[in-house]
């Protein structure tokens, strides 16, 4: 059973769009990769299978660019990274990326990495990016491991005679949060670890002769507890014993799981919040630009609605166009905080914007109504995947809308079983929802999926709290949600292969002109 933290894979990372899969992930991947390189390298050859979803979409949605940040170690949120292609030169990288068949490529976002150190050290890594920024590194110099960045991580190699001596030095120094994993083959032993802090350099050299060290830097926090729960029945039955909501469950979750105060968990939860309110006043400037198809047109929208120029005045509209806001930066490679994935950032920051607007919520009131949302994602990451690429677009706006659903009813009031069956209905409302973005983007039709999302995690809410039975748990959901994903052809799992994105007209856009027909090329970054 996966362990998962709201903020290092539900709420969270704080990225560049328009993808977590593609930006976050990517600059996971490339700065672990680094790490365990042990600098920038001077050549890296970048591969991805011809039928995985990285082949089609890695520049488009700005995965090249995102790799380039994290082999130089640069903040994925800085700047440069729309230079960051053009940099790498002068960081003294010769950077390549080739589609080519690699073998036991069983992930969409599968990619290999062949680097090479200023010092001619070589060192191959295999890695996939599976979802919500979400990462795991699979093989190292053709070993098998499983780092996912949420530890310090070492493979360390020894010869059999030195096993018990390196077992001894690799507990010695406290920094063990589990039992390392051990392997034997031809004479050697290998020792996986997760460990509080990295080796000390005195450690590695009382490994001895013939020992070799592969140590990957944690990309998140580093996961030093142990969950309260994994799954929603345990989740409710716990908030049920304490008396408390769906939110203070899962303060208590992090809290636990990342060793931190739970102080500490509400202030980086209104960290993020506040990413997302400039996110919304971002998108929602009249003069915003930056999209490749699509006019901005979520300011228009919000005005339009506060003049009374739409059928009825509405806070569902309100959200919507909040969400479409958020989108338009998303869209535009901005910063925005993945909630649960980039391609469904806006449907969160759209609904409780708006919420915060209707009622007197606090500042608490606003991260515990998060953390709910947080708690059903991490159910869905538990049981299922956050990547469009292996479940389609229910896993990723269908999941944010249900997530926007538990938050709107745990922020007024509602009980941590109200708040998982609200969300359990968004996902069977949106159960099938297939991923099929135009020319790559994340754009057509992301905008308006998460628009209406973030409007219907309202009536979600308002149909749980007004007195509607659900029948059906969120677990049970869950993983009927997870097993119609992968009964989808892979044309409709983010391939821009199929529906909507094969349509004549999808075909006849073309990327840096909006399709408004105003004669004028649309500003790209």
């Amino acid at each position: 059973m996966k362990t998962i933290s709201i903020f290092n894979q539900v709420l969270g990372p704080v990225m560049r769009g328009p993808s977590s899969s593609h930006t976050a992930g990517a600059f996971h991947i490339g700065s672990m990769a680094r790490s365990i390189l042990g600098g920038t390298p001077r050549q890296a050859t970048l591969s991805f299978d011809p039928n995985g979803s990285y082949a089609a979409t890695y520049a488009p949605q700005g995965a090249d660019r995102g790799f380039a940040m994290g082999l130089m170690s640069r903040p994925l949120t800085d700047e440069t990274f729309f230079t960051a292609l053009n940099d790498a030169p002068g960081a003294g990288m010769d950077l390549q990326f080739a589609v080519r068949s690699l073998a036991g490529a069983d992930h969409p976002n599968t990619t290999d990495l062949d680097l090479t150190a200023a010092d001619g050290r070589r060192v191959h890594v295999v890695a996939r990016s599976i979802g919500g920024g979400e990462v795991e590194i699979t093989h190292v110099d053709e070993r098998p491991v499983l780092f996912n960045g949420a530890a310090w991580e070492s493979l360390v190699e020894v010869p059999s005679s030195r096993a018990d001596a390196a077992l001894a030095l690799l507990g010695g120094d406290g920094g063990l949060l589990e039992a390392p994993a051990v392997s034997r083959a031809n004479g050697v032993v290998r020792f996986a670890s997760r460990r509080r802090h990295a080796f000390a350099p005195a450690l590695r050299s009382s490994l001895g002769e013939g020992a070799r060290v592969w140590e990957s830097a944690p990309v998140y926090f580093v996961q030093v507890g142990t969950p309260l729960f994994s799954s929603a029945a345990e989740m409710v039955r716990l908030a049920e014993e304490r008396g408390c909501s769906l939110g203070r469950i899962a303060l208590a979750h992090e809290a636990q799981l990342l060793g931190i105060s739970e102080s500490a968990v509400i202030a980086e939860m209104l960290h993020r919040y506040d990413i997302m309110v400039r996110s919304v006043e971002r998108g929602l400037d009249p003069a915003f630009t930056g999209l490749q198809l699509l006019p901005s047109c979520a300011g228009q929208i919000f005005k339009a609605e506060g003049e009374g120029r739409l059928s009825v005045r509405s806070l569902h509209t309100r959200a919507a166009a909040r969400a479409l806001a958020v989108m338009h930066v998303d869209g535009a490679m901005g910063v925005v905080c993945a909630a649960p994935t980039g391609g469904s950032a806006g449907v969160i920051p759209g609904t409780l914007v708006t919420l915060a607007e209707e009622r007197a919520v606090t500042r608490e009131q606003i991260a515990l109504a998060l953390l709910a949302a947080g708690a059903v994602g991490m159910i869905l990451a538990i049981r299922g995947t956050f990547a469009a690429e292996v479940a389609g677009c229910q896993v990723e706006i269908g999941a944010s809308g249900a997530m926007a659903a538990a938050a709107v009813v745990d922020a007024v009031g509602g009980t941590a079983r109200q708040a998982c069956d609200a969300a359990a209905i968004g996902f069977q409302n949106t159960m099938g929802t297939v991923c099929d973005l135009l020319h790559g983007m994340v754009e057509i039709p992301c905008h308006t999926r998460n628009g209406a999302a973030a409007a219907t995690a309202f009536v979600n809410a308002d149909l749980i709290l007004g007195g509607y039975t659900n029948f059906i748990p969120l677990d049970e959901t869950i993983d009927a949600v997870y097993a119609v994903g992968l009964a989808m052809p892979s044309e409709l799992r983010c391939t821009s292969k199929g529906g909507l994105a094969v349509t004549p007209s999808a075909l006849a856009l073309k990327p840096g002109c909006c399709g408004s027909g105003c004669g004028t090329a649309c500003v790209s970054r």
